[in-house]
C-alpha cells in the first residue's frame, strides 16, 4: 500500500513539474498546434496531401518536445539560444553551422546557453533521411518535433538570458506574451496569408536570419509592457491563484488585454513566420531525398473545403482550427 501511495505521490508530481517546465518551454500549446495546422496549407502537392491525412498526429505531436523535458534531461536547452551569453553581438556573429560553433564556443557552453539554430538542422537531417527510408512513422514523428522548435526558435524571448523579464523586475512575461496574449486573441488573428513552401539552398541562414528578427523584438516587447504597466497599479496588474497546491501570482486579464493591444500585430505575425518556415523546411527535406512519392488515401474533398477557409480566415469560425478543440487526437 505504501509503495503505491509513494507511486501516486510520484506521478502527481512529476506531471506538476511538467506543466511547470511547459510554462517557461515556448510558444503555448494553442500556438504550436495552430502552426502545424497551417503550415500544411502551404505546402505543395503531392507532400500536402501526404501531411494533411495525419494532420491530427501533426498537431496533437507538436508539443511533445515540451512534454519531454522533465525526462529527458539533455530536452530543455534545445528550445532556445541566449544569445547575451556568446558576445555583444553574437545574433549576427555566431557561425551558421555546429562544427564551427563547438570549436569558438565549446560543446558545454552551448549545451549549457541553448542551441535551437543548430538542433534545427540536425532536425532537418533526420527528417530527410526518414523521407529517403519512406518511414512515415518516422517522418511524422520528425516533422512534428522540427515543427515545434522551429516555433520556438520565433519566440523573441527564447534568444535572451532575460527570457522570463526576470532581469528587469518583469517576471511572467514569457507566458504572458507567447501564452496569455494569443490565447486572448487568437480570434483576431489573420491565420491565412499566401506563403508557398519554398525550397531552402541554405537552411542554416534561414532559420538564423529569423532568429536575428525574433532577438529584435525583445527590448520593444520589454518596454511595452514596462509602459502599460504604468497605468496600472499592483491589484489590477496581477491576481493571486492557486494552482497546484501554490499562491502564484499572474497577470489579470485587463492587463494582458492592454499588453495585446501595446503589442499590436507582432505575436500574430510571429506566428505566422513561424508556420511558414515549418512549410519551407518540411519541403527542403523532402526535395532533398529526392522526392518520395506515397500513397494517400482520398481526402481532396476535405482538404479543398478547409483551404477555402483558411483561404478566407475562416478557420475558427467554421471550426476546422483543431488547436481550438479541446482535446486533440494522438
Amino acid at each position: 500500500m505504501r509503495s503505491n501511495i509513494f507511486s501516486i505521490r510520484k506521478s502527481v508530481y512529476l506531471f506538476i513539474i511538467t506543466i511547470l517546465f511547459i510554462g517557461l518551454s515556448s510558444w503555448g500549446f494553442l500556438v504550436h498546434r495552430t502552426i502545424h495546422q497551417i503550415a500544411i496549407y502551404s505546402l505543395p502537392e503531392p507532400l500536402q496531401s501526404f501531411f494533411y491525412q495525419d494532420m491530427t498526429y501533426l498537431v496533437a505531436n507538436s508539443t511533445r518536445p515540451d512534454t519531454r523535458r522533465n525526462a529527458d534531461k539533455t530536452e530543455a536547452t534545445k528550445h532556445f539560444i541566449d544569445l547575451e551569453a556568446y558576445g555583444p553581438n553574437a545574433a549576427n556573429e555566431m557561425p551558421l553551422n555546429w562544427e564551427a560553433a563547438v570549436k569558438l564556443y565549446s560543446k558545454d557552453s552551448l549545451l549549457k546557453y541553448g542551441w535551437v539554430p543548430y538542433l534545427i538542422i540536425e532536425q532537418l537531417d533526420k527528417l530527410t533521411n526518414a523521407f529517403r527510408s519512406k518511414n512515415k512513422d518516422s517522418i511524422l514523428f520528425y516533422a512534428a518535433d522540427l515543427g515545434h522548435y522551429i516555433g520556438d526558435a520565433h519566440v523573441p524571448l527564447h534568444t535572451s538570458l532575460n527570457y522570463d523579464g526576470q532581469l528587469t523586475g518583469q517576471k511572467g512575461l514569457h507566458s504572458l506574451w507567447e501564452s496569455f496574449v494569443p490565447e486572448l486573441r487568437i480570434d483576431q488573428y489573420q491565420l491565412y496569408n499566401p506563403h508557398t513552401a519554398k525550397y531552402l539552398k541554405n537552411p542554416n541562414k534561414a532559420i538564423w536570419m529569423d532568429i536575428r528578427k525574433a532577438a529584435t523584438l525583445v527590448p520593444e516587447l520589454l518596454a511595452i509592457e514596462k509602459e502599460v504597466s504604468t497605468k496600472f497599479n499592483p491589484e489590477t496588474k496581477y491576481k493571486t491563484v492557486m494552482r497546484y497546491g501554490r499562491q502564484t501570482e499572474v497577470y489579470t486579464k485587463e492587463f494582458a488585454e492592454a499588453y495585446a493591444n501595446g503589442l499590436g500585430s507582432t505575436v500574430n505575425a510571429q506566428l505566422i513566420a513561424s508556420a511558414n518556415m515549418i512549410a519551407d523546411f518540411w519541403y527542403t527535406a523532402w526535395v532533398n531525398a529526392g522526392k518520395p512519392s506515397f500513397i494517400t488515401r482520398d481526402i481532396s474533398l476535405n482538404l479543398s473545403a478547409e483551404l477555402k477557409s483558411f483561404k478566407l480566415n475562416r478557420l475558427i469560425q467554421d471550426e476546422l482550427l483543431l488547436s481550438k478543440k479541446e482535446k486533440p487526437e494522438n
